[in-house]
C-alpha cells in the first residue's frame, strides 16, 4: 500500500518527462528553455528516488517476490538516468530518461494478466513461433536461390533474403526488394499466405488464452461472492459450481432504483454486501444475505414493489431461465425461495 500521494501519479509524471524528453530533441530548443526542461526532468527523478525508498521501506515488511516487477521498475526508473548523468562522455544524457515509459506498468492489472497468458500458452507459441522461424528461413533460401542472379544487391546472400522474408510473410511489403522472375513471385504469393495463417493462428492463441484466463479470474471471484450468501451456503460443490455459472454479478450505486412497482421481471437478486429499501405499505430494509424480485419469476406477476439501493450493492442477479434450472438441480433452494415469495405476498395483500 503507498503512503505518499506522489506514488499514485507516477504514471503521468512519466508521460511529462517523455514529453520534456521529445522536447529536448528538438534543436529549436535552447536557453532557458531547455534548462527549464532539465530542472523539470531532475524533479520527476527527485520524486522518483522517493518513490524507489518508499518501496522499499514497504516492501521489506511484505512479499518481496510478488512486488519484484514494482521494485524492478523503480529501480530502473532511477539508476539509469543517474549512471548516464554520472557519465561524462554520454551524449544527449537527457535520452535515457525513456526509461520511464516502464512506469505505466508497474501497477498495471493488464500487464500481468498478458504474463499469465503467456505462460499459460507458451507451449502453443513457442510451436507456432518455431513455425514461424522455419518459413522465414526456408522462403529466404528459396528466394536466394530463385533471384540471386537477378538481384544480387537484394538476393545475393540468405540474411539479405531473409529481410524481404520477414517483410512479406508480415505482409507489411516496404517494395525495396521485389522478386523479377515468375518464379520468385509465386513464391511471394505463397509466403504471404503463409504469413497471414501464422500470424492469425498467434492471435487466436492469445485471444483464447485472455478469455480463459479473464474467465478463470471471473469464476473464483463470483464463487467468492456466491460463497457469501447463507442461502447457498448449504450446498455441495458441484451444485455450487452450477450457481456460480447462472449468477450474474452486478456493482449497484447508492440511490438506484433497482426494479420498479409494476414493471415485468424477468430477474431476482441477492444482495452480496449493502443494503436495499422495499417500498411496501410498511417500507422495509434487506441486508447482505436476503434476497428480492422472486415473486416475477415464480407467479410471472408484474413487481409488487419498487426497490432501491440504500448503500452501494454488490448484488447476484438470477434470470428466469437460469431460476428453472436452479430448481431442478436445487429443489431445497428453490423451496426457500417459493416460500419466503408466498410469505411476502401473503403480507403484502393483508397490508
Amino acid at each position: 500500500m503507498s503512503i505518499l500521494p506522489f506514488s499514485k501519479i507516477s504514471a503521468l509524471l512519466a508521460a511529462v518527462g517523455l514529453v520534456a524528453v521529445a522536447a529536448l530533441t528538438m534543436p529549436d530548443i535552447e536557453g532557458r528553455t531547455r534548462l527549464a526542461l532539465e530542472i523539470l526532468l531532475a524533479g520527476i527523478w527527485a520524486v522518483y528516488v522517493l518513490q524507489l525508498i518508499e518501496t522499499l521501506i514497504v516492501e521489506r515488511a511484505g512479499n518481496v517476490r510478488d512486488r519484484m516487477p514494482a521494485i524492478a521498475v523503480d529501480m530502473l526508473a532511477v539508476l539509469v538516468p543517474l549512471a548516464a548523468y554520472l557519465s561524462t562522455g554520454t551524449p544527449d544524457r537527457s535520452l535515457y530518461c525513456g526509461i520511464w515509459l516502464l512506469k505505466p506498468l508497474r501497477g498495471s492489472t493488464f500487464f500481468r494478466l498478458f504474463g499469465r497468458v503467456l505462460v499459460n500458452e507458451a507451449r502453443n507459441l513457442i510451436g507456432v513461433t518455431s513455425i514461424f522461424g522455419i518459413v522465414l528461413f526456408g522462403a529466404a533460401l528459396a528466394a536466394h536461390v530463385i533471384e540471386r542472379d537477378v538481384q544480387p544487391d537484394k538476393f545475393g546472400s540468405i540474411p539479405q533474403a531473409m529481410w524481404w522474408a520477414v517483410a512479406t510473410l508480415s505482409t507489411t511489403g516496404y517494395g525495396d526488394a521485389i522478386p523479377q522472375s515468375f518464379a520468385g513471385r509465386v513464391l511471394a504469393g505463397l509466403v504471404m499466405m503463409s504469413g497471414i495463417g501464422i500470424f492469425a493462428l498467434w492471435a487466436g492463441i492469445l485471444a483464447t488464452g485472455f478469455y480463459e484466463e479473464v474467465r478463470r479470474r471471473d469464476f473464483v471471484r463470483n464463487w467468492q461472492l456466491v460463497a457469501a450468501v447463507p442461502l447457498f451456503q448449504r450446498l455441495g460443490a458441484a451444485s455450487l459450481v452450477e450457481i456460480v455459472r447462472a449468477l450474474r454479478p452486478r456493482v449497484v450505486p447508492a440511490g438506484t432504483v433497482i426494479c420498479r412497482k409494476g414493471e415485468t421481471g424477468d430477474q431476482m437478486y441477492f444482495i452480496v454486501e449493502g443494503r436495499v429499501s422495499v417500498a411496501t405499505a410498511d417500507p422495509v430494509e434487506l441486508g447482505p444475505g436476503s434476497f428480492f424480485g422472486e415473486m416475477a419469476l415464480i407467479s410471472g406477476e408484474p413487481r409488487s414493489a419498487s426497490v432501491s439501493a440504500v448503500t452501494e450493492l454488490s448484488l447476484l442477479t438470477l434470470y428466469a431461465v437460469d431460476f428453472q434450472m436452479l430448481a431442478s438441480g436445487s429443489p431445497e433452494i428453490a423451496d426457500i425461495i417459493r416460500k419466503t415469495a408466498l410469505e411476502r405476498r401473503s403480507s403484502n395483500l393483508k397490508a
